[in-house]
């Protein structure tokens, strides 16, 4: 673990001096295009960090950094380094965010016309402002009235838009003992332990992040299970000021959480 700390924190501060050094130089200079093609290699853990969100999806996980890899990038074009936040928490959303758009808009087996699949990009829009103006879900109608298109159009746009890769359940699945059975036999309930992995894999993320002094505290206070009594007598400082470092710990905390922001 102590490894994984010491590489992020190199990583980012190469980041910091990076940034740095592409502030001096324009936008399209050679200089400029070789201090920007550093970042992208240095912060690609990043975007392979995001894609294991989506291994359970039945695509290519090359692809998957790839397409991470493109969000990554349009994250270094927009980040500005004076507002004091670290590129990897505003990095993130960005990264996660473009995969997203690529199995909602890229990933299909049934042929879609195009014209309807612009189009159900126009309705999802719609729908969303409708939702707000009108404080309830729209009606089809109420999208095709605000769009100008038949509710007919409205609805094959819908239907096209889940038009993604599918399994019938009844198709057989390989099993490890060397038999077939059907995907349907196999379905079961959603565990609800998935719910939590995907934060505590962000908290990991985060505690990073915090000086080694605070981590270590957070750890004691919440892994170990002391009080702030046994952990003050432990690094031998006062009670109050082992709970001014765990308030500091979590204003940091939130304010680096994709997820609030």
């Amino acid at each position: 673990m102590a490894v994984t700390q010491n590489r992020g924190a190199k990583a980012r501060a190469l980041t910091r001096a990076l940034f740095e050094q592409l502030g001096r130089h324009d936008a399209g200079t050679a200089a400029h295009d070789r201090v920007r093609g550093a970042l992208i290699e240095t912060n690609l853990p990043l975007v392979h960090y995001a894609a294991l969100r989506f291994r359970s999806r039945n695509e290519p996980m090359e692809d998957i950094v790839q397409v991470g890899t493109i969000g990554l990038i349009h994250a270094i074009d927009r980040f500005d380094p004076a507002r004091g936040v670290q590129f990897a928490t505003f990095a993130l959303p960005t990264i996660v965010g473009e995969i997203r758009r690529y199995f909602r808009d890229s990933v299909r087996t049934v042929h879609v016309p195009r014209r309807l699949h612009e189009l159900w990009a126009q309705v999802c829009a719609t729908a969303e402002d409708l939702t707000v103006a009108l404080e309830r879900a729209p009606t089809a109608a109420e999208i095709a009235e605000r769009l100008s298109v038949p509710e007919e159009e409205v609805l094959a746009s819908v239907d096209a838009g889940r038009a993604y890769r599918v399994t019938s359940i009844e198709a057989d699945g390989e099993r490890q003992d060397g038999g077939d059975r059907a995907i349907a036999d196999r379905l079961g309930y959603e565990d609800p332990g998935l719910a939590g992995v995907e934060h505590r894999a962000l908290v990991r993320h985060l505690l990073v992040q915090l000086p080694e002094r605070e981590r270590r505290i957070l750890l004691m206070r919440y892994y170990r299970n002391l009080t702030q009594s046994q952990i003050s007598a432990e690094l031998g400082v006062s009670q109050m000021h082992v709970s001014r470092l765990l308030a500091r710990s979590f204003t940091r905390l939130r304010s680096a959480n994709p997820i609030d922001s």
